[in-house]
C-alpha cells in the first residue's frame, strides 16, 4: 500500500485510537483533576498522533525520525501518567491496562518504522 498521506499510517492510526481511549478514560476521572492528570493524559496522548503527523509532513527522513522520537518520548510520558493514575486509584486497573499494552504495541510499531527509515537511508 503506498503512503499518500500520514493517515495512512498505521502508527498514526494505532496512535489516534489510543488518544481517544485516554480521552474516553479520562472523562471517567474526578472533576478536580481537569488541570491535572485529566489534561496531562490528554496533552501527552495527543502530542503522540500530532508529532507522527508533522514528522510526515516535513518529508524530510532525518526529521521524520525525529519527529518519531518525539512521539516515543510523549508515549513514554502518557505511560507514566496512566500508571500514576493507577497507583493513585484514579483510574481502575481493568480501565488502565489494556491502554497500556496498546502502547506497548504502538512502542514496538514506532522503533520499526524508525528502524526502517534509517536503513531507507544508510541505502540512498
Amino acid at each position: 500500500m503506498e503512503i499518500s498521506s500520514y493517515r495512512d499510517l498505521k502508527v498514526w492510526q494505532e496512535a489516534m485510537s489510543i488518544a481517544e481511549r485516554a480521552y474516553r478514560l479520562t472523562a471517567r476521572l474526578p472533576k478536580e483533576e481537569v488541570y491535572g492528570m485529566t489534561s496531562q493524559i490528554r496533552r501527552a496522548a495527543t502530542s503522540v498522533a500530532a508529532n507522527i503527523a508533522e514528522g510526515h509532513g516535513r518529508e524530510s527522513g532525518g526529521s521524520f525520525i525525529q519527529f518519531l522520537r518525539m512521539a516515543q518520548g510523549s508515549l513514554k510520558e502518557l505511560e507514566t501518567h496512566l500508571l500514576l493514575a493507577l497507583r493513585v486509584d484514579l483510574v481502575a486497573s481493568d480501565e488502565a491496562k489494556p491502554v497500556l499494552a496498546q502502547c506497548d504495541e504502538l512502542g514496538r510499531m514506532l522503533r520499526s518504522l524508525i528502524r526502517s527509515i534509517q536503513r531507507r537511508q544508510d541505502h540512498d
